[in-house]
């Protein structure tokens, strides 16, 4: 075997003699110290593996072929010899084969499909620290054929960032290796971002700097695909410099690009790779002393309320800020330039969150059903499934016929874990080949499964016609792969749908997500309820309907990435057993009245409505009186006596609690009690009188308590004067408006509630203008009544202005001319 220094070799020793005593290991090593490549060879040639086959599971299709590639280079051969691979388009092993490079997900599949793993002799679990879903759910599975059938497999879990000691209580206390490993020295330079700018340009800003101040090839880390496009399109404008190449990584593009980003720079010319995340680890770009990084990651996030999983842009933990910087001193002294303030770091998380908590565990419920196992909580998983995914994960699958009442898996869960789909793409592919539509439900499940293929178009239709038009080798190995599903399920003969059922058959996955458009143009609301927008550019917007197969952004601001047209007829042809018919009453605020409908809904989606009369039911009462209450009580047609009668028995209140609230706030909760009975047949606010609300004050003032008010709070005084005058209870204290010749001959003052509670009597002139307050009449005569009546007396001389009020006649009237 050919082979360098590297600094793993100095944890070899310790790491063969630990996995010589036991059967499972921790082996935790920083980036760029070899473990990955060295490790796997090494193990081979131990004796207790026998002829058998290390596994080594790597997260992405892209390390796990650079990993082989450069093991199989050390063994001076080509893999598909000792050192094979298998991903998801495509393998190259034969009986030679001793190291075999497997994707996560497909180990998963293995493993369930043979659980003894029969001719392995080790399983590695290669950056563990990722914590991806299938990664997680294949170390259990392993554990637990270890434990039960094959206690001689040798497990390994080998990771750059991992709480070592937390892995290894779950594995049994099994020994922890640690490698020092080697990295050059980075220069760390916090340049920050202004958060007004747009990301794209001062990622760009930042390159061009890096690029002026230092040399080598770069690597920026961006959250995803549109970010790299958009970066390398402003980059290319405006870098000069003719030896500097713009080359993306990403996971949707075909394996020469990824490949072009992987290997070294042309002699003479530096290269500046634009990656998402998976460039973290795994991968040794030659070259690389530059990072370039935005601090962002693009991440999948399941609602569970929702059944709804939605790509969200967050903040990179700092373990993987960390993983990023040491990019760029694997060969040789670096500069790492960070797109935040130093001071920010602190609110960074420690970790990223691990896939099993953040994810739709469908695949994962229905894997392990599959395994035997109705709970996945007595499997060992480092983090436990959260209780409210795996419910909704279980409701999902029943409903999908993937799973019985019990829990355990159905001979349609069975067809449907034989796909290496999603259950809900699985579904789609079954129902859709049953009808006929195998190959469009097939194609379709590549192009949301697989980043990339037929571009990046928003309409799925578009990119389905791309798709089966492009020859190129990822294309031709996925049209491939898709054809092979179509052997695993019972299909009819093809009828060779087109884009226009992409929409349809899309909607077998997903019917929740079946969408309307509302409101202005790009704008839909969803079946289960989410509200999406379309790119205002894009087509879709004059659809209105959608078949939506994924969301991204906040919930607030959620954006539809992937969708295509689906008709009324196809809706209806389709969930007929899921549209919802009834007839609903609904308040027209502008109108002040109810409007009846006959509603055919699927979920939050209205698919169609029809005008009814209003039926005059309770129900339609208690509509119409709530309705009101929201426009506010004081727009009902309350009379004068009415609202007299509502301030008295409100002034009673605040100092009696046991008299009824008849406040606007108070009535306007209770409406539906209160109003409601005494509104029956009624439609709108303008055909209540008050006769109405008169019926409804008698039920809401017991006899007894208006005998109280009529006793304690007159409505009106009687002056005198022989007059009627009322008295205004609505403010704090009560008030009597009268002119004051009509109190002549009164000496004391006025009083309610038995004499305990003096009215504020508000004095007026002939004219009706106020001359004076008081709350003491007989003090008023005797006092300030001399300086009014001089000044009365000079305006009106017609009337009386006597010097002994208390004594003289009241009059309501002017005096006779002529006297």
């Amino acid at each position: 075997m050919s082979r360098s220094d590297l600094p793993i070799d100095a944890a070899l020793p310790a790491l063969r003699e630990a996995l010589a005593g036991a059967t499972r290991a921790v082996l935790v090593a920083p980036p760029g110290a070899g473990k990955s490549t060295r490790v796997p060879l090494v193990l081979m040639e131990e004796s207790w593996s026998g002829t058998g086959k290390i596994l080594v599971l790597e997260p992405r299709r892209i390390a796990a072929r650079a990993v082989a590639d450069r093991m199989a280079k050390t063994l001076g051969e080509e893999v598909g010899g000792r050192v094979g691979l298998r991903v998801r388009f495509g393998s190259k092993v034969s009986a030679r084969t001793r190291v075999e490079v497997v994707t996560e997900g497909i180990f998963t599949r293995m493993i369930l499909d043979d659980p003894t793993l029969e001719g392995v002799a080790a399983v590695l679990f290669d950056e563990f620290h990722e914590r991806s879903l299938d990664a997680d759910l294949g170390l259990a599975l392993a554990l637990d054929t270890q434990s039960a059938l094959r206690d001689d497999l040798r497990i390994l879990v080998m990771s750059a960032t991992l709480d070592g000691a937390r892995v290894a209580a779950l594995l049994g206390g099994a020994p922890v290796v640690e490698s020092a490993g080697r990295a050059f020295p980075v220069v760390t330079r916090h340049v920050g971002r202004d958060p007004a700018a747009r990301l794209e340009d001062e990622v760009a800003r930042t390159v061009r700097r890096a690029l002026a101040e230092e040399g080598g090839s770069a690597l920026v880390f961006l959250p995803g695909a549109a970010e790299i496009r958009r970066t390398a399109e402003l980059l290319a404008a405006t870098v000069k410099d003719p030896a500097v190449d713009i080359v993306p990584l990403f996971g949707a593009l075909d394996r020469a690009e990824q490949d072009r980003a992987i290997e070294p720079a042309a002699p003479g010319r530096r290269k500046v790779v634009l990656a998402t995340s998976i460039a973290e680890t795994s991968l040794t770009i030659e070259g690389v002393r530059i990072v370039v990084d935005s601090g962002l990651a693009r991440v999948p996030r399941f609602e569970p309320d929702l059944g709804l999983t939605r790509l969200e842009t967050v903040r990179v933990s700092r373990a993987a800020a960390d993983q990023r910087r040491g990019r760029a001193g694997r060969t040789e002294p670096g500069v790492c330039y960070r797109l935040w303030e130093e001071a920010q770091e602190g609110a960074f998380p420690a970790y990223q969150t691990p896939e099993i908590l953040a994810a739709d565990l469908s695949s994962l419920l229905l894997d392990c059903a599959a395994w035997g196992v109705t709970d996945p909580a007595s499997l060992a998983f480092l983090d436990p499934p959260p209780k409210p995914a795996v419910a909704e994960a279980r409701a999902l699958l029943t409903s999908l016929g993937g799973l019985d009442a019990d829990g355990r898996i159905t001979e349609e869960g069975k067809r449907l874990r034989a796909l290496p789909l999603t259950p809900r793409l699985g579904r789609m592919v079954v129902d859709a080949a049953a009808r006929g539509e195998g190959r469009l439900a097939a194609d379709l499940a590549l192009l949301v499964s697989e980043r990339g293929l037929g571009g990046e178009d928003v309409h799925l239709g578009h990119r389905l016609d791309r798709f089966r038009s492009d020859r190129s080798r990822r294309a031709e190995d996925a049209r491939r792969m898709a054809a092979g599903w179509l052997r695993e399920v019972t299909a009819a003969p093809d009828i060779g749908s087109g884009p226009e059922r992409a929409g349809a058959v899309l909607a077998l996955a997903f019917p929740d997500r079946i969408a309307r458009a509302r409101g202005k143009d790009g704008d839909f609301v969803l079946a289960n309820g989410r509200g999406g927008s379309v790119d205002p550019a894009s087509p879709l917007t004059r659809e209105t309907f959608l078949a939506v197969a994924e969301i991204g952004g906040v919930a607030a601001r959620a954006r539809i990435l992937s969708a295509a047209p689906i008709s009324l007829a196809e809706i209806e042809a389709d969930f007929a057993d899921r549209i919802e018919t009834r007839e609903e009453v609904t308040f027209d605020r502008a109108a002040a009245a109810l409007r009846a409908k006959r509603a055919r809904r699927l979920g939050a989606v209205s698919l169609g409505e029809q005008t009814l009369a209003v039926p005059p039911t309770e129900e339609s009462a208690r509509a119409l009186a709530e309705g009101i209450a929201a426009l506010g009580i004081h727009r009902l047609p309350w009379s004068k006596s009415q609202l007299v009668l509502r301030h008295r028995v409100s002034f009673l209140r605040r100092v009696d609690e046991s008299f009824p609230d008849l406040s606007d706030t108070a009535l306007a909760a209770s409406a539906a009690e209160w109003l409601a009975p005494q509104i029956l047949g009624k439609t709108a606010l303008s055909q209540i009188g008050p006769e109405e609300l008169s019926a409804a004050l008698d039920q809401l003032i017991p006899w007894d308590v208006k005998r109280r008010i009529e006793a304690e709070l007159p409505s009106h005084f009687d002056a005198p004067s022989g007059q009627r005058h009322p008295i205004d209870y609505e403010g704090e204290e009560p008030v009597l408006s009268i002119r004051v010749q009509e109190l002549f001959g009164l000496a004391v003052h006025p009083t309610v509630a038995r004499g305990k509670i003096p009215l504020v009597v508000e004095l007026l002139s002939p004219a009706h203008r106020p001359v004076q307050i008081t709350r003491d009449l007989p003090g008023f005569w005797k006092g300030s009544w001399q300086a009014v009546k001089s000044e009365m007396k000079g305006r009106y001389p017609r009337h009386p202005w006597p010097d002994d009020p208390a004594s003289a006649a009241a009059t309501h009237r002017a005096k006779p001319r002529g006297t």
